[in-house]
């Protein structure tokens, strides 16, 4: 069958990808630059094909505690929002990795902080990898540079959030949720049947049969000796996520003498601004986080030793460079470039960047 190729916002192929990919109910609640998800769903009525269910709740609130019911059973249920709406969606978003309940989350980043602008930012780095909400958890992160990888991370986000019963998050930034770009749809997955979500998921509420135990779907644990055995087997999670998922990408670092480190649409900044100091002479790479979370410590600290310095690049206050010199643990000079309110820095303002704060 012929690839089928649209050209569409990062938003719409959010919304195309989920009734692709088979997800059983979206709840959402429409904020800029974020609404053309749960616009795109009304608009292709997946109730009527698939029977996806499509919801506007009443609140960020709302939404995310439906998210949190229908994880439970077992169904593939995501919901979408930007900045302040993913603030108000934390509680519940700690409750999701409390009870090990898999879902995704999308996140369409604007500035703030508080409203804030509806421009586009990445400043909820630090939100969604340092845990938004209480307690000590953590979120698959996939941040998105292209309108392809919005499409793609839907079915990738699920995947992971099931094989670790853990929530997932899309992390893209307004420029990505409103760009348009050729995409290439996914194939149509059928919903799964409540006989193949039994098995698949034996720890769901789907009604108590005669040969086993209630399922509980809880994030409460009274009992303090249980709560740290409850921990501990969330931290041994987190570990092996940690081994296992890292994904990122290189370019032009093999022999590169200065290393850009940047996600999302930074990252597509970047690449432009490596190929103009590789026109001046200048060696220089990019080093592009797909998983915010795990980040690709190991794979950035390995470059400590081969270039003379790294610059991470966001649009933000500088929030990813911590984790950066974390990663190379001051065997190597890291500084952070960023732009404000909403502004989005061009490649020569990077490159201009680079040599003021590290080549000197």
């Amino acid at each position: 069958m012929a690839e089928e190729i649209k050209l569409m916002k990062g938003n719409e192929a959010i919304a195309r990808a989920a009734i692709r990919y088979g997800v059983d109910g979206y709840f959402g609640y429409p904020i800029t630059p974020q609404s053309e998800v749960l616009e795109t769903l009304m608009a292709e009525m997946p109730w009527e094909t698939t029977g996806m269910v499509v919801l506007q709740a009443e609140s960020e609130v709302a939404a995310i505690n439906m998210v949190y019911g229908g994880a439970g059973t077992g169904k593939r249920v995501m919901t979408s929002s930007s900045s302040p709406g993913v603030s108000l969606k934390q509680e519940g978003i700690s409750y999701l990795a409390g009870a090990e309940l898999p879902c995704l989350i999308v996140n369409v980043m604007r500035g703030g902080p508080g409203l804030g602008t509806i421009q586009p930012s990445q400043a909820d780095y630090f939100q969604t990898v340092k845990g938004g909400g209480h307690g000590d958890y953590r979120l698959i992160a996939l941040a998105p540079s292209s309108v392809q990888e919005m499409a793609d991370f839907v079915g990738l986000g699920f995947e992971l959030a099931f094989k670790y019963r853990n929530p997932a998050i899309i992390l893209a930034d307004g420029i990505v949720g409103q760009m348009m770009e050729k995409v290439v749809l996914p194939p149509f997955h059928p919903r799964r049947t409540e006989e193949e979500i039994i098995a698949e998921c034996p720890w769901a509420v789907q009604g108590k049969k005669a040969n086993r135990k209630p399922n509980i779907i809880t994030s409460l644990e009274l009992d303090p000796a249980r709560m740290e055995e409850n921990n501990i087997r969330f931290q041994a999670k987190y570990r092996q996520i940690e081994e296992n998922e890292v994904r990122y990408e290189e370019f032009m670092c093999k022999d590169a003498e200065y290393l850009l480190i940047a996600f999302g649409s930074s990252a597509r900044i970047c690449q432009k601004a490596v190929e103009l100091a590789r026109a001046e002479g200048i060696k220089l790479g990019l080093l592009r986080p797909i998983t915010l979370w795990p980040f690709p410590t190991k794979q950035i600290a390995r470059y400590a030793d081969q270039v003379k310095g790294m610059l991470s690049v966001e649009l933000n206050a500088g929030q990813m460079v911590e984790d950066v010199r974390l990663a190379v643990e001051c065997r190597v000079k890291v500084e952070h470039f960023g732009r404000l309110g909403g502004i989005v820095f061009t490649p020569n303002e990077v490159l201009d960047a680079l040599k003021e704060k590290i080549i000197g």
